[in-house]
């Protein structure tokens, strides 16, 4: 007669640590996005079988490894474009297209926008006053949030979108919320995936209760893609706050995300970009 085994340790605990192996599989790409990744290097690092790796790939990061690493080089891309570091076409060598039209392709279904007029558009951000309409000031009240940390670069956040959202299942949310201090290109980069739960809270050891205190944002609402956060964030920071008579305060900055009708158009998003801000002293 079989006995049931009774050795295995607990699903939250397990998941983790399948987590905790692909974070160090994405932290081999993001290191260099535009190498040549063999399959049993990848498999190897997060110490799985290759026969199974991109099954469990794919299920635990919601996308396949082509797809992340299309992801990095792109988003790469992108801040290269919004610094004006380079032409279109240099651009497009450096992350690895063959030609400026294949990236311009890639760079459209990525960004929403061809890679010139990506950079037309944060280069009118960049240009708007203190006072322009882009930009309000808003109260926000205090929140109690649950939030899942993101852990690895910028450019994989969406993962713990994804993540959080399993987690929760069908339970009503408001708002939605990505709670972002330091800086993506640093080491003091923190990140959290929030939201509201309307009936109470879940007990999930892999959620945090996050206290979200009361204050004043500087809020500008992008209209398009997500991945069109990270470079209009910059384009705020450098022209918009330093004249804007205000300074950044010490809580974080906020990504709230409008609801969209699933399999919408990504241009038909809509993100409020939130600067904590106070009067400058």
């Amino acid at each position: 007669m079989e006995g049931g085994y009774t050795g295995a340790m607990k699903p939250a605990y397990s998941e983790q640590l399948y987590r905790d192996r692909m974070a160090r599989v994405v932290a081999l790409m993001v290191a260099d996005p535009m190498a040549q990744h063999r399959l049993e290097d990848l498999a190897a690092a997060a110490a799985f079988s290759p026969f199974h790796f991109h099954r469990l790939y794919r299920g635990l990061m919601g996308e396949t490894v082509t797809q992340t690493l299309r992801r990095l080089r792109l988003a790469r891309a992108s801040l290269l474009l919004s610094q004006g570091r380079g032409s279109v076409t240099e651009i497009a060598l450096a992350c690895g297209y063959d030609s400026p039209q294949a990236f311009s392709r890639a760079f459209q279904r990525f960004a929403g926008h061809s890679p010139r007029a990506f950079q037309r558009r944060i280069a009118r951000l960049a240009d708007d006053q203190a006072g322009s309409p882009n930009v309000t000031l808003r109260e926000i009240a205090a929140l109690q949030l649950q939030g899942l940390r993101h852990h690895g670069p910028a450019a994989t956040i969406p993962h713990t979108h994804r993540h959080l959202r399993q987690l929760l299942g069908q339970r009503a949310v408001s708002p939605w919320l990505g709670l972002c201090q330091g800086d993506p290109e640093e080491g003091d980069f923190r990140y959290f995936a929030a939201t509201r739960l309307a009936h109470g809270q879940l007990e999930d050891p892999r959620l945090q209760t996050i206290e979200l205190p009361a204050g004043l944002y500087a809020s500008h609402t992008l209209l398009g893609p997500y991945s069109q956060i990270n470079a209009t964030i910059e384009a705020l920071y450098a022209s918009w706050l330093p004249g804007s008579g205000f300074e950044p305060d010490h809580r974080p900055l906020l990504e709230l995300y409008h609801p969209h009708t699933r399999g919408a158009a990504a241009s038909a998003r809509r993100t409020d970009l939130l600067i904590p801000v106070r009067p400058l002293s």
